[in-house]
C-alpha cells in the first residue's frame, strides 16, 4: 500500500536531527509522500528548505490564524510572490483558516479571505485550519466563489458540518482523533462521509493518536490511522488505501 500524509509539520523543531530517519521509517511503512504546510512568514524558508533536501516532501505556504497579528498586507504580497516562484514541490496555500478558540474571528477573517483569493487566482488548493468555525469557513468559500480544491485538516465535528464543507468543495482530513473512542461524533462522521472526500494526515508532531504522548506524533503512525478508519467503516484497508491515495493526488494536483 502507498500512503500520502497530506498535512505534517516535519519542519518543526521536534524533528530536528532526525527528519531523514523519520522519512525512511515512514517510507518503509508505505508513506511515499508528505506535505508540509507553512504557518507563518518567519518559517516559510525553513519549510521550503525541508522540501528541497528530502525526497518525497512537498510544501504549502500560508498564514495560520494563530499568527495573523504577526503579519501585514506586505506579507500577503510576499506570500503570493513565493507561491508564484515555487517549483513543483510547492503544491498549495496554507495553512490558513479560522479558529474561534484562539483570538477573534474578526481579526482572522481578512487574512483568510486574502489567502482564499490567492489560491483562486493561482489555481492552488487551500489547506484550511478550522476550529469551531466550520460554518464560517464554508460561508467564506461560497461568498468568494472559490471553486478550487481544499482540505479542512484535522476535522472534528458533526456530520452536518462536514457535509456543508464537502458541498463547498472541501476534502476532510482524517487524523489522530479517529483513534480516540471518546471522539464519537467525529468517528461517526468519518464513518458516514463518502470515501472520495477523505484524505489521511498526521499533523505531526501535534494531534497524536491514542497512547502517544503530546508532541510525539509522527508520519510513521499514518498506517495506524488507515487501519482505524477501515475498521470504523467496515471496509478492506487495501482497497481504501488506493482511494485515499488517489484523493490526495487529486487534492494536490499530482498524477494518480
Amino acid at each position: 500500500m502507498e500512503l500520502i500524509d497530506a498535512h505534517c509539520h516535519l519542519d518543526f523543531p521536534a524533528f530536528d536531527g532526525r527528519r531523514e530517519a523519520v522519512m525512511r521509517e515512514a517510507a518503509a511503512l508505505g508513506v511515499v509522500r508528505l506535505v508540509i504546510p507553512g504557518v507563518r512568514a518567519a518559517d516559510w524558508q525553513r519549510v521550503v528548505s525541508c522540501a528541497e533536501v528530502i525526497h518525497g516532501i512537498h510544501y504549502c505556504l500560508g498564514i495560520h490564524p494563530w499568527f495573523v497579528q504577526e503579519h501585514d498586507w506586505q506579507d500577503l504580497e510576499r506570500l503570493r510572490a513565493l507561491l508564484v516562484a515555487g517549483g513543483e514541490r510547492c503544491v498549495g496555500v496554507g495553512e490558513c483558516g479560522l479558529d474561534r478558540l484562539q483570538g477573534e474571528l474578526s481579526a482572522q477573517m481578512p487574512c483568510f479571505e486574502a489567502q482564499v483569493d490567492i489560491a483562486g487566482e493561482l489555481k492552488l488548493p487551500l489547506v484550511i485550519h478550522s476550529v469551531r468555525a466550520h460554518d464560517e469557513v464554508a460561508s467564506v468559500l461560497k461568498r468568494k466563489g472559490f471553486s478550487g480544491r481544499a482540505l479542512v485538516h484535522g476535522f472534528a465535528g458533526s456530520y452536518q458540518q462536514a457535509r456543508k464543507l464537502v458541498d463547498a468543495g472541501c476534502m476532510i482530513g482524517v487524523g489522530g482523533i479517529i483513534t480516540y473512542a471518546r471522539a464519537r461524533k467525529t468517528r461517526d462522521t468519518l464513518s458516514r462521509l463518502p470515501l472520495s472526500c477523505l484524505v489521511l494526515e498526521t499533523d505531526a508532531p501535534d494531534m497524536p493518536p491514542a497512547g502517544v504522548a503530546a508532541g510525539g506524533n509522527s508520519p510513521v503512525y499514518l498506517p495506524d490511522f488507515l487501519t482505524e478508519l477501515a475498521q470504523l467503516r467496515g471496509e478492506p484497508a487495501e482497497n481504501m488505501a488506493q482511494v485515499l491515495y488517489a484523493n490526495a493526488c487529486r487534492l494536490y494536483g499530482w498524477p494518480e
